[in-house]
């Protein structure tokens, strides 16, 4: 399995990260692909390293983080980043009007400059989305020119919004959400193609069930697993081989 999106580098993690990666492990996890929060998640991602794992380091800043200015260089640094080889994603980026809607307009114009640079270095852009779907898409469609590949982080939108996003290149990410009882994610996810969609724990938030309400970590991955398996009619090893093969096909790895 693999892991498309996790913030395994951030402090919640500093007390007993050799269990977790030990614990992903023995869960199947084989890659891990670490979004920024912002600039100074790189250095944390940097340190880390496990035999049994391949960490995967992404560029961004996330919605929550865009500043009432953006800094004078901030597409020259996003483009500095991501022009490595070591760097395989571009964000997380997007719009989230869930905590605030006071700088949307920064939101908006940082989202921009991500699709841009994530244009330029042929890479793909993560995409966070809370409570602003349809202006997530709209920017999309305005951005999409047939280069633009991506991801719609934590998938949690309708049929019509999941079949509209996957229409204008972008593939899914599957998280806890999925297998939430009353969230009706799974009924969703069950009319959208499998081989758009990837696993993904946003650890450590978003726990699945059974471990809700607990610091997620992506040997819970697992249980999202199971979740598709359920959905889809199919083994856990035809899931996970699924996943895996349209992760690693979108990321170039």
């Amino acid at each position: 399995m693999i892991d498309t999106h996790s913030h395994i580098y951030l402090p919640q993690f500093d007390e007993d990260r050799e269990a977790v990666n030990e614990r992903a492990v023995e869960a199947g996890v084989e890659g891990i692909f670490m979004p920024a929060i912002d600039f100074d998640s790189i250095p944390q991602m940097e340190k880390l390293s496990h035999p049994g794992i391949t960490f995967y380091k992404m560029a961004g800043v996330h919605p929550c983080d865009v500043k009432e200015e953006l800094p004078k260089n901030y597409e020259e640094k996003l483009l500095d980043f991501n022009s490595k080889e070591d760097f395989y994603g571009v964000g997380e980026t997007g719009l989230d009007y869930y905590w605030s809607t006071d700088l949307v307009k920064q939101q908006k114009e940082s989202f921009h400059i991500h699709c841009k640079v994530a244009k330029q270095v042929g890479k793909p852009v993560i995409i966070h989305n809370r409570e602003s779907t349809e202006d997530m898409l709209n920017m999309i469609e305005q951005e999409q020119d047939g280069s633009l590949t991506g991801i719609w982080h934590c998938f949690n939108g309708t049929v019509e919004e999941g079949k509209r996003a996957l229409d204008l290149g972008l593939h899914l990410g599957i998280g806890g959400v999925a297998t939430f009882k009353n969230a009706g994610v799974d009924k969703t996810v069950a009319q959208l193609p499998l081989d758009k969609m990837m696993l993904e724990t946003d650890a450590p938030y978003l726990s699945p069930t059974p471990k809700r309400g607990k610091r997620n970590e992506p040997a819970f991955m697992k249980y999202t697993a199971q979740k598709l398996a359920e959905l889809f009619e199919m083994s856990l090893e035809e899931i996970d081989a699924q996943t895996t093969k349209t992760a690693k096909q979108l990321f170039g790895v």
